[in-house]
């Protein structure tokens, strides 16, 4: 079993480079950036995530640097809050970019800034990666002729797990599985897109009401990883102090596959998120602790036998044997203090028992 074989022993030391960086810049712009949250269901109805994130901002102080925007009201979540957005529930990531409806939302709202979680709705209706991703190529193409200087924070989807639709899932995988390499290739200095991991340590069991929408435990955590990047969007990174990563707590088991030590303050963790019949998904977290900056990490661990990696995102994968070997990618090499970087991996195998 899997899960058995990976949770006492798959934790691996983590070799990363230092090095010291200045702070960067903390100015105020001189007006708020204006941010669009763009998306279905899980933004907009109720999308008490955003109140969340608008409260996050108040907290450190920052809610002057922000106005959110958009067609549609804000929605009760028990608190006053800058609610307006874009989250129409139902509506297809490929519907909206087949229809040109975005050009109208932009041209009402003139954003800075894009939060999107899309592609749910496509998803459950058995539309392909691809289609969403030309889709969202349209949706990106449209946001720059409204600014070229936009930055697009495109989301890694929660999981979905439906009763009406035993496929949801694999599927949520496949998308978010190619996500970064499609933002990696789309991005430019001028029109940054990043990938903002909302799937990692996001358990529909625990975070949904019905498999698909967030509870209020699941609008915290999407919260909660929405504000650094954001932050950064704004002015570049957040104080430590005012950013909570949602990780997984490390395991104390001793390593058992590199003779490699992590520098202080420095930990991976590596746990089974998902699993269905002949495999499962697997979620990395390096999580820096520590003073200084890491600038690149690795991560190695053991797969029990007879298990193979199918796929991975946010990560460089090579595999001797049983022996895997993570890398940083170009986008995420960059660990700041209090910050976490992560990545999956999906491995194929007998997972059952």
């Amino acid at each position: 079993m899997l899960r058995k074989a990976l949770l006492p022993a798959i934790l691996a030391a983590v070799t990363v480079g230092l090095a010291m960086i200045a702070a960067p810049g903390t100015a105020a712009p001189a007006a708020p950036v204006r941010v669009m949250a763009l998306g279905d269901s899980i933004t907009g109805s109720p999308g008490c995530w955003r109140a969340l994130l608008w409260d996050k901002l108040r907290q450190a102080g920052r809610q002057s640097q922000v106005d959110f925007v958009g067609t549609l009201s804000p929605d009760g979540c028990g608190f006053a809050f800058d609610g307006e957005h874009e989250g129409h529930g139902g509506y297809l990531a490929t519907d909206v970019a087949a229809q040109n409806q975005l050009q109208a939302w932009l041209s009402a709202t003139r954003p800075d800034v894009v939060m999107m979680h899309f592609g749910t709705n496509d998803v459950w209706s058995n539309r392909s990666t691809a289609q969403i991703l030309a889709a969202f190529d349209t949706l990106v193409a449209q946001m720059r002729v409204s600014n070229p200087d936009m930055r697009v924070l495109v989301a890694q989807i929660i999981p979905m797990n439906p009763p009406t639709c035993a496929e949801c899932a694999r599927r949520v995988v496949d998308l978010n599985a190619a996500l970064p390499a499609w933002a990696a290739a789309r991005s430019t200095t001028r029109s940054p897109v990043r990938i903002v991991d909302q799937w990692t340590g996001f358990d529909t069991a625990a975070d949904t009401y019905d498999g698909v929408h967030p509870n209020a435990a699941g609008d915290r955590k999407i919260a909660d990883r929405w504000y650094p990047a954001l932050v950064e969007a704004l002015s570049g990174p957040p104080p430590t102090t005012s950013t909570t990563p949602t990780t997984t707590t490390p395991t104390t088991t001793t390593p058992t596959t590199t003779t490699d030590s992590p520098p202080p303050g420095c930990t991976a963790t590596v746990r089974v998120a998902n699993r269905w019949p002949g495999g499962a998904q697997v979620d990395l977290v390096v999580e820096n602790r520590g003073p200084a900056e890491i600038r690149g990490w690795t991560v190695r661990f053991a797969l029990p036998s007879g298990n193979t990696v199918a796929q991975s995102w946010n990560t460089a994968v090579t595999v001797s044997g049983v022996d895997v070997t993570a890398r940083n990618v170009a986008w995420n090499a960059s660990v700041p203090p209090g910050r976490s970087a992560s990545a999956g991996l999906i491995v194929s195998g007998d997972v059952s028992g």
